[in-house]
Formats: structure tokens, C-alpha cells, sequence
């Protein structure tokens, strides 16, 4: 090349989610396609190159770096400036260069692809017999396959993940040296003859995978090792393998996921909508959660029917998901019917990612262990979203979603760490714009979900190389969450619980300035010293004020009341706040007490009258509770939440008149009584109105009380945007309703869609309100 022609050369960079998801070789074609020369390689967390070329070129070459990234790429920044090498260049060619790791001057977190599903064309590979990859359960290419959780260190490349031990073969190092290949620089890279391999009890390979089918088809129990944890595996119509697989998991109600073969499969039980299909169908493969046929389609393959009725008991929505590995593929293949695929781990524990961990914790629950040789990093579970119209709720975020990051409105002047609550733990770091979520861990009062935390925490600051100078925590003493973040030698700042709900809400859609929040929930300490769970706020992201609230009423023996939802009832009857209504009659409560025990019933009385262990809540989740015991729906539940589907599931699309409700004044705020509605609730119901329009009329009762609430605050100058959070909101049939009526009132309502609207999203709100607070102090 004549210097005198030597086109100017350009330094490029590219901020995102850039590495680990094609970018590099889409790079790498896109500058050979329009003549351009250089070089791109991996730098820390971002991508980094040098281009030169013709002008319209080259600009043409920026554009495209964004419209048609890879589709597992989120490009946040591109930078083009002159290099500061020299105007001029020679290159031949465009090429891929190694990877450097010397720390960016920046200092921008690093980004962290998550796991993605087989892709379409990895799919046909395996079950085309011609190809060498035929049925090999780890199939990948730049597009798919394991990310977050074989990832050991960033800048992104094989050596730096769990596949380092696994040298390639010639074919397939050729494969990533070719540009031209759909696998070049695809780092989790492998085949049959040098990449990992299945084991069942010393079987390899093929023979590993008939023995689970073989285990499976008998009605057993499978553990097997999959993208970032171990699953436990059963037919999902036997009604014997659900009932052996809920007493050896210790989990006698929560319902199970069910995984199929495709959406054919899928329609026979559950017919999606398009934002369900499409949600169904995305690369992070989440579990859906769908309303059931009335009447399912029973054309197994086997002649098995239907879905065993304890897959999902006491709610008619089922979570499915489609395969999300190779693995998974084959096995659905092999065996043609629904599988129960459910986190491999007991009760409240973390998932099992260890091999030694998987034997240890499963060996009294699986028949057998499929199992192979890549080692997982780090744990994710499956992520659960359900639609709500064209919105996705996020349920949990793990898996396919984690810990990819999430925006910070108010950029966050100093790295921090947000510290979760107690529930459906998740932790986030932040720096700058951006804040990473990471995955599900789940109740951090079992010691080795506690462990799961610290261990998460630790991995997520060696790949986003954020280090915290200040940690965010709940204002409850009894989280371990908070008594962790009191431990460590960072400046503390504390968040109350309802406010980081409707925190992460805001940050989600960019808010900066105030909005109306509507906060229901379980439990949550206010900063007040009492229990809060039924909030309406006025806020910021650094701050809020409450302006509504339900009435407060006592949960006999604390806890055990959370347990026990027929003792949150007598707390309502027996102790709720005094606010002008009448309390129901003796009469009246005894059509509920009599069906008690009468020793349980003088108890809790007594509880109550004396104020003896009887702390008082604000709670929206606590009367969903009530109202589940009230109808005979649930008295006693074994895990969080169950109460509030019960009755979900028994409101279905029942249309019903709503319930007497009032809110007064007190203490300055506006209060939900509660009272008059759980009376007019005993009253139709000693009426013999059915259970089903009595539950209907329960949810539009709270939504018209909600919309009454803020209309008031809205008349006394409250914002017109309004943040629902907390977990009550994840029930469908209380988000549609009361969505409508503030909609009707013409206010803007905003919910998380990728940010878990339960506890799952308090350490992202924790995190956006720390930042907006060290940056009002700047």
C-alpha cells in the first residue's frame, strides 16, 4: 500500500455485552465485508480494535456494529477517535487478536453474558446423523451455550473458563480459527472426541444417556447436571414419581415446572399467547407460567395421560419451558413425554452445583445421577416470568436473564453493593450506569443458601471487577442480608424495605425524579420500628415519604402466624386496628372459629387481648392470608406464598361485585379499613355465595381500595406516575385490576419486567437508592 494513500486509522471501542457472544468474529466479517483493515480483540471488559478504510466505510462499519450485532450482543457505547499509533496504517487484512487483561482506565464494570439456549442451528446439527456433533449433548456455537457459568475471569476466552480442560481437536480448532465458521472464537467449543462427556454409575457417553432415559421411563427420579446446577427429573404424568419426588425433595405443595419437547407438545396443555410465545422461544428459555387447557390433550407417545394432578396443585397456571440444552433435547426425544424438571437441591437449600455437593444433598432423593465432566462455576437456577397482557413479569431472575446488567438512572459515583433482603435473596453490584444483578440464591436462613450467597457475591466481584466502597441494606436486624452488610468495613447505608421495592421499579424505566408508589407485600420493616406491607409512598430514589397504608392488625406468635394463615385471620378478627368500623360479631367470627381447634382459638385470643407476641403489620400479603383462612382455601402453608395463589387460583376470571371497603384518615395517611371488607366477606359468605366470586370480589376490592388511596394522594399533589412493587403483584388477577383503575384515572403505571417485583429485586433497588443518595451529597 502507497502511504501516501494510507487511509486514516481509527481506535475503536465497543461497551456492552461484547464478550462471549460473537461480537469478535461478527466484527471480524462485517470490516472484511465492506474492505476495511485492522485488527479486534478482547480488552478486560470491552471489545477494542483499530480500523481503517474509507470514510462512507467506515462509518458504515460503526452503524452496523449496533444494528447488527449478534444476538446475544447489548452494545451500550461505541468510541471512534483517531489512533494514537499515527494518522496512517498498513494492514492486511481485518484479524482477531489475543486477548489482553491489564486493567481498563475507565474502570466501567465488566459485562457478563448469561447462559443461551441451543440455538436453532446447533439443533439441526444434533439430530442430523451425518454431522459429527450427532447427538452430542454439549453442542455450542457463538451463538448458544454456557456463559455465566463456566466463566472463570474476563476478558472472555477459553483459557479463562471451566473448558480450558478440554484441548481441542484439530477439527475442531480449526472451526475456531476460521472466520468464515458459525464457530469461530466460540470459547465453550467441543465434540465427541475432545469436549466433555456424559456418566451414569461408570457409563459413558450413549450408554449414560439410555440408563437415565431407561431410569425416567420406570417412574424414577433422575439428577442431572445441567447449565448451572443439578435438576431433579421425573415423568410428569406419574402420579407415584411426583408423589415419590415431593416427599424425597421435602416440598409437599409448591408446584413443579414441567419442561417439553416443543410449543406442539406445549399446546397440548397450555395455549400461549404471543408475548408468551415469545417468551417461551427467547434465548434465555425461562419458565412461563400458563394457565392450563380445562381439558388437556393426552396424546403422549406412551399413552400416558395428562398431567399428574400433583404437578401443580391448587392453581390452574403450570410453569413450562422448553429445552434449554442439547441434553435436555435428547432425553425429551428419547422418552416423548412432559418432564418434571425442578432445581435439584431439598427444601429452601441452594441449588446443587458440585459434583461431591449433587451426591452428598441428592443421594436420598435421586434413583440415579447424570452427570459429565465440565465443571460449573457458578450456580443459576432457572429463571420464571409470567405475561401480564404485553408485559413480562419477572418472577425470578437466574438463569438466561443474570447477571446481565441493568441500568442505574442516577449514576452511582462509587462502587457499592446493594445486600438483598432476607427472601428470594439475590445481591447486586453497581458502578457508573450500570448495576448486576445476580442470580437467584434463595432464604438466606438456611446456612448453606447463606454460603450460596457469600460464594455468589465473591464470583460476581471477579467478573465485573467491581469492589465496593459502600454497601446498601435492608433496615431489618434479623436478615442476615443486613447483618452481613453490618459486618463488612464499607460506609453502611440503609434502605427501608418498601422503598427499595419501589426503587428498583423506577431505576428499571430511568426515573430520576419523584413518582407515586404502590408497595403490598408480606412483611418489611418500616422506619418506624413497625412492620410495614401495604404502602403507598411519594418518592425518589433517595428518598420517599408515606402518604397510605392498610390497617394494621397482629400476627399471633409472629412467625408462626406467616405459617399459619388461620392465625392471621383471628389476629384480623380478633385485634384489627380500631378505625370506625364495627367489628365483625360473635356470631359472625364464630362461623369461622368453629371450625377450629377451641384450645387453638382461646389461645390466640388471649395472644391478642394481652399483646403477647403479637407484633402489628401493615400487610397486604398478611390479608391476602387472612382472606385465603377465612374461606377455607389454606390454613396452613409450606411455602411463601402459597395463601395468595390458593386464592389467585379460586378468583380465576370470576366477574363479581367488589366488597365494602373505606379509607379513612389517620395519623396523617390515608388507611385501608379493613375491617368493613373482611365483615362483608363473613356476611355473603354465611350466605352461601360460592368461594370463587367471593375470592374475584376480594381482588377488586383491594384494587378499587388502591385506586381510592391514590386518587387521594394524587388530589394533594402526588405525582401521576405510579411504581407498583412487592410480591403481592406477581398475583395476575390483583395487577390487571388494579392497573385498570389507575389507568382509568389517567395516571402513568409502571411494574418490573426484568427486575423481580418481589424481594428478588430489593438488592437493585437497594443499590439505585444508595447511588441517587452519595450523588445528592455530591
Amino acid at each position: 500500500m502507497d502511504d501516501s494513500r494510507s487511509p486514516a486509522l481509527h481506535r475503536l471501542l465497543v461497551y456492552g455485552t461484547v464478550q462471549g457472544v460473537g461480537f469478535r468474529p461478527f466484527t471480524h466479517r462485517l470490516a472484511t465485508r465492506l474492505g476495511l483493515t485492522g485488527w479486534v480483540a478482547n480488552r478486560n471488559g470491552h471489545v477494542e480494535g483499530e480500523v481503517a478504510g474509507p470514510p462512507d466505510a467506515v462509518r458504515e462499519f460503526v452503524t452496523r456494529l449496533r444494528s447488527d450485532a449478534p444476538p446475544l450482543a447489548t452494545v451500550r457505547t461505541v468510541e471512534l477517535s483517531p489512533a494514537l499509533t499515527g494518522s496512517t496504517v498498513r494492514f492486511r487484512g481485518f484479524t482477531v487478536r489475543s486477548s489482553t487483561s491489564e486493567a481498563s482506565a475507565d474502570a466501567l464494570p465488566r459485562e457478563v453474558p448469561p447462559d443461551a439456549a441451543i440455538c436453532d442451528a446447533c439443533l439441526t446439527e444434533l439430530f442430523d446423523p451425518g454431522d459429527r456433533r450427532h447427538r452430542y449433548p454439549f453442542i455450542n456455537c457463538t451463538d448458544c451455550g454456557p456463559r455465566a457459568t463456566i466463566i472463570e475471569g474476563l476478558p472472555y476466552d477459553r483459557v479463562r473458563t471451566t473448558m480450558r480442560r478440554f484441548p481441542l481437536c484439530a477439527d475442531c480448532a480449526a472451526e475456531y480459527s476460521d472466520p468464515g465458521d458459525r464457530r469461530f472464537h466460540a470459547e465453550p467449543v467441543a465434540c465427541p472426541s475432545c469436549g466433555p462427556r456424559l456418566d451414569w454409575n461408570g457409563l459413558r457417553g450413549e450408554r449414560a444417556l439410555k440408563a437415565a432415559v431407561a431410569c425416567v421411563d420406570r417412574g424414577g427420579i433422575v439428577a442431572l447436571k445441567g447449565l448451572g446446577g443439578y435438576q431433579l427429573i421425573c415423568d410428569a404424568t406419574v402420579p407415584d414419581a411426583i408423589r415419590a419426588l415431593r416427599a424425597r425433595k421435602r416440598r409437599p405443595a409448591k408446584p413443579f415446572a414441567v419442561m417439553v419437547r416443543d410449543l406442539t407438545m406445549l399446546s397440548r396443555i397450555a395455549t400461549p399467547n404471543t408475548t408468551e410465545s415469545r417468551l417461551l422461544t427467547s434465548p434465555a428459555r425461562p419458565v412461563v407460567l400458563l394457565k392450563t387447557l380445562r381439558r388437556i390433550r393426552t396424546s403422549w407417545s406412551t399413552g400416558r395421560v395428562g398431567i399428574a394432578p400433583g404437578v401443580h396443585p391448587g392453581t390452574d397456571r403450570i410453569g413450562l419451558f422448553l429445552p434449554t440444552t442439547g441434553l435436555h433435547h435428547l432425553l425429551l426425544q428419547e422418552l416423548g413425554r412432559p418432564l418434571v424438571v425442578t432445581s435439584g437441591n431439598l427444601a429452601d437449600e441452594p441449588i446443587a452445583k458440585d459434583d461431591d455437593e449433587a451426591r452428598r444433598s441428592l443421594a436420598g432423593v435421586a434413583d440415579g445421577f447424570l452427570g459429565h465432566d465440565r465443571p460449573i462455576l457458578t450456580r443459576y437456577d432457572d429463571s420464571v416470568v409470567q405475561a401480564v397482557g404485553r408485559i413480562r413479569l419477572t418472577v425470578r431472575r437466574a438463569r438466561g436473564h443474570a447477571p446481565a446488567p441493568l441500568p442505574l438512572p442516577v449514576p452511582a459515583p462509587v462502587p457499592l453493593v446493594g445486600a438483598g433482603a432476607q427472601l428470594k435473596h439475590t445481591v447486586t453490584l453497581a458502578h457508573g450506569r450500570s448495576a448486576h444483578l445476580a442470580p437467584h440464591t434463595g432464604d438466606l436462613a438456611d446456612p448453606a443458601t447463606y454460603d450460596a450467597f457469600l460464594e455468589s457475591y465473591a464470583r460476581l466481584r471477579i467478573l465485573t471487577g467491581v469492589e465496593p466502597q459502600v454497601v446498601a441494606h435492608d433496615l431489618h436486624p434479623g436478615y442476615l442480608s443486613t447483618q452481613w452488610a453490618l459486618t463488612q468495613p464499607l460506609r453502611h447505608i440503609p434502605v427501608q424495605h418498601h422503598h427499595a421495592h419501589l426503587a428498583a421499579c423506577a431505576a428499571e424505566h430511568g426515573l430520576r425524579g419523584s413518582f407515586l408508589g404502590v408497595a403490598y407485600d408480606g412483611l418489611g420493616l418500616g422506619d418506624d420500628g413497625t412492620l410495614w406491607g401495604g404502602e403507598v409512598m411519594v418518592a425518589d430514589l433517595a428518598g420517599y415519604r408515606r402518604v397510605g397504608r392498610f390497617a394494621t392488625a397482629p400476627l399471633p406468635g409472629g412467625e408462626a402466624a406467616v405459617r399459619h394463615p388461620y392465625r392471621m385471620a383471628l389476629g384480623h378478627l380478633f385485634g384489627a386496628e380500631v378505625l370506625g368500623t364495627a367489628r365483625p360479631s360473635p356470631a359472625l367470627i364464630a362461623k369461622f372459629t368453629g371450625r377450629l381447634d377451641p384450645r387453638t382459638v382461646t389461645t390466640v385470643s388471649a395472644m391478642v387481648a394481652r399483646s403477647l407476641n403479637c407484633p402489628r403489620a401493615s400487610s397486604a400479603g398478611r390479608l391476602f392470608d387472612t382472606v385465603a383462612a377465612l374461606l377455607g382455601l389454606c390454613s396452613t402453608v409450606s411455602y411463601e406464598g402459597e395463601a395468595g395463589v390458593a386464592l389467585e387460583a379460586a378468583a380465576g376470571t370470576q366477574h363479581a361485585a367488589a366488597l365494602a371497603h373505606r379509607p379513612v384518615r389517620a395519623g396523617g395517611l390515608g388507611v385501608y379499613d379493613t375491617t368493613g371488607t373482611l365483615l362483608a366477606l363473613l356476611d355473603r359468605l354465611s350466605a352461601h355465595e360460592p368461594v370463587a366470586q367471593l375470592a374475584a370480589a376480594f381482588h377488586l376490592t383491594v384494587a378499587a381500595a388502591t385506586a381510592e388511596l391514590v386518587a387521594r394522594a394524587v388530589e394533594n399533589g402526588a405525582p401521576r406516575t405510579v411504581c407498583l412493587a412487592g410480591g403481592c403483584f406477581v398475583n395476575r388477577r390483583l395487577l390487571i385490576e388494579t392497573r385498570r383503575r389507575l389507568r382509568a384515572q389517567g395516571l402513568r403505571v409502571l411494574v418490573g419486567t426484568e427486575v423481580p417485583v418481589g424481594d428478588g429485586g430489593i438488592s437493585y433497588g437497594q443499590s439505585a437508592v444508595a447511588a441517587a443518595r452519595i450523588a445528592k451529597e455530591r
